[in-house]
């Protein structure tokens, strides 16, 4: 991956690099254009990229001026930090103008602009992403991440507490990328930064630890960044009250159980007061986590939870109370599809037929039923529901 000295500089070949959508965008810049960050990273180690950014040295009016001569949108997006989205064929990429920060707050950076790679990758956060590559796919590393990335060394440009300083949401990052492409444990360096600057977590918005934790967890195994997490000091600020030792005996169920990596099943796993609130979960989110921790709660067997909580959150389920025996269920997910597709056999029609008058009364006599037909494992037929049902007036 890295070239020894007189050796040529390593080459990418990955299909957005020739896409006409990215050529048009290179061709407007005039040569001025550089892939850089998380696009030239994961070519290098084979894993598909999720975003497709662009660099250069041009300020960004140039940008926009040299964009639209060429035909192409340009979108503001961030102009006033050097950004601007450029859009070819429906795809937009964002293109950045080399930046050097002149002032941070732990937030925001107040940058110039410049017309040297190596400043722009002194303002980045680790050697590995600090990576570029040219429109022919060769690798440029002005600061020797390739060694790093490699060796799945996560290391801070220069000083780490220097670059927590400069946005303490790279303490969350650091445990994150450590988790995603960390192969020598967790650096020291980075580690001893995290915990000492650990306080700067309070002046982050909620949402963006909510973003750092989801894809954390979303690692193949967590579980050795998480416990790092936790002994920095920061797990705590960010989720209080949740424990990293919940991960490794659930990363081993999900293999045997063959399931994938899922951040809800992790963060129901680890606890923590109202994850929802701590790490500003949409609706949606937080809904799904309530009902993996109720299906927790009432421990029904897979299929009767599959029928009353969902499939995904009675996996969840299962999965974590697999965690702690160390067995999982036999036929595991035939009992989760067995049980969502289950249909209670009565309707509140029939219990209205039955005697019972609309209202209150109806709706818990249709929940009873519910909870008997679920108990007999989906057995009982309408007969015999109705049979047991209490009449108006009992």
């Amino acid at each position: 991956m890295s070239a020894a000295a007189g050796e040529p500089a390593p080459r990418i070949d990955a299909p957005w690099i020739a896409a006409s959508s990215a050529r048009a965008v290179l061709a407007a810049l005039g040569g001025a254009g550089y892939f850089v960050g998380g696009c030239v990273r994961n070519a290098l180690l084979g894993r598909e990229a999720t975003d497709i950014d662009l660099a250069t040295p041009l300020e960004p009016q140039e940008v926009v001026r040299r964009l639209e001569a060429a035909g192409l949108r340009a979108v503001p997006t961030g102009i006033e930090h050097g950004t601007v989205t450029a859009v070819a064929g429906g795809t937009g990429y964002e293109v950045t103008s080399f930046r050097a920060d002149i002032e941070t707050d732990g937030r925001h950076a107040t940058v110039r602009f410049t017309t040297e790679m190596a400043e722009d990758a002194g303002r980045r956060d680790f050697t590995m992403n600090a990576l570029y590559a040219d429109a022919d796919g060769r690798v440029i590393d002005p600061l020797g991440g390739l060694p790093d990335l490699r060796a799945g060394r996560i290391r801070f440009i220069g000083r780490a507490e220097d670059r927590i300083r400069e946005d303490y949401l790279r303490i969350l990052r650091f445990f994150r990328f450590t988790a995603w492409y960390g192969r020598e444990g967790v650096e020291p360096e980075g580690l001893a930064a995290c915990a000492a600057l650990a306080e700067g977590i309070a002046r982050l918005a909620r949402e963006r630890l909510g973003a750092e934790m989801k894809k954390l967890l979303a690692a193949p195994d967590p579980g050795p960044a998480l416990a790092a997490m936790a002994a920095a000091g920061v797990l705590a600020r960010v989720l209080p009250g949740a424990t990293a030792a919940a991960i490794p005996p659930l990363v081993h169920a999900e293999g045997l159980a063959g399931a994938a990596a899922d951040w809800r099943t992790r963060l129901a796993a680890i606890g923590g007061e109202d994850p929802s609130d701590a790490l500003r979960l949409s609706r949606a989110e937080a809904r799904a986590l309530g009902l993996i921790r109720a299906a927790l709660a009432e421990a029904l067997p897979p299929a009767q939870a599959a029928q009353k909580s969902g499939v995904e959150a009675a996996r969840a389920a299962a999965l974590i109370a697999a965690a702690a025996t160390g067995a999982v269920p036999a036929g595991l997910e035939d009992e989760l599809e067995r049980g969502a597709a289950a249909r209670l056999p009565l309707e509140a029609r029939d219990l209205i037929a039955a005697g019972i008058a609309p209202g209150p009364a109806l709706g818990r006599a249709l929940a009873a039923a519910e909870a008997r037909w679920r108990a007999s494992d989906f057995t009982l037929d309408k007969a015999a529901l109705l049979e047991d049902c209490p009449k108006q007036g009992q």
